[in-house]
């Protein structure tokens, strides 16, 4: 992994850590807020890749573990990994990973505009929502014993606000991928 690699990890990180900035909305029938900061996941995939985008959510988990309340709402610390919101949390790494591959291989620049937006919404889709919201309602059914019909219902309440997500950060990906052609490929 070269320098320039790491460095956009950074960066994407820091992105991540920033939307935490913006207050978490808490629902009240389910114990997980909406954030701002499951946009910058689907971004790190989607205009970094699956190995950069997932080193730059990986590099966030760390920081949480060890205590920066860099989450929204000022969360941090391994008791992180422990609340309801802890499948949802580990699920970004695996989002990414799966947003990155997906604009790798639905995506290039020889397609037209519209054909590389819709690659990325639907790798966005498939990574940041139906993985990471997976996984956030597998932990939240089983890990918490809320039971799975709960959490599936709980969770549709993100859907709407996670599918808007996905629409940013495809015209996000579109936007860096036409204005920085120098940005090494995704891969």
């Amino acid at each position: 992994m070269s320098t320039r690699d790491l460095v956009l990890a950074a960066l994407f990180a820091a992105i991540i850590v920033a939307l935490g900035l913006v207050p978490p909305i808490m629902l009240g029938f389910i114990p997980v807020p909406i954030t701002a900061q499951s946009l910058g996941v689907m971004l790190a995939g989607v205009i970094l890749g699956a190995k950069r985008g997932g080193l730059a959510v990986l590099l966030v988990l760390v920081l949480v573990a060890i205590g920066l309340p860099v989450l929204s709402g000022g969360r941090g610390g391994l008791a992180t990994f422990f609340l309801p919101t802890a499948g949802y949390l580990v699920g970004w790494f695996f989002a990414a990973v799966v947003t990155g591959y997906c604009s790798e291989h639905f995506v290039d620049r020889s397609q037209n505009g519209i054909v590389q937006i819709a690659g990325f919404f639907l790798a966005a889709l498939l990574g940041g929502v139906v993985v990471d919201h997976l996984m956030g309602i597998a932990y939240l059914a089983f890990g918490t014993g809320t039971g799975l019909a709960t959490a599936f219902l709980g969770d549709l309440a993100f859907v709407p606000g996670d599918v808007l997500k996905a629409m940013i950060a495809a015209l996000a990906g579109r936007a860096v991928m036409v204005g920085y052609p120098l940005l090494p490929q995704r891969a």
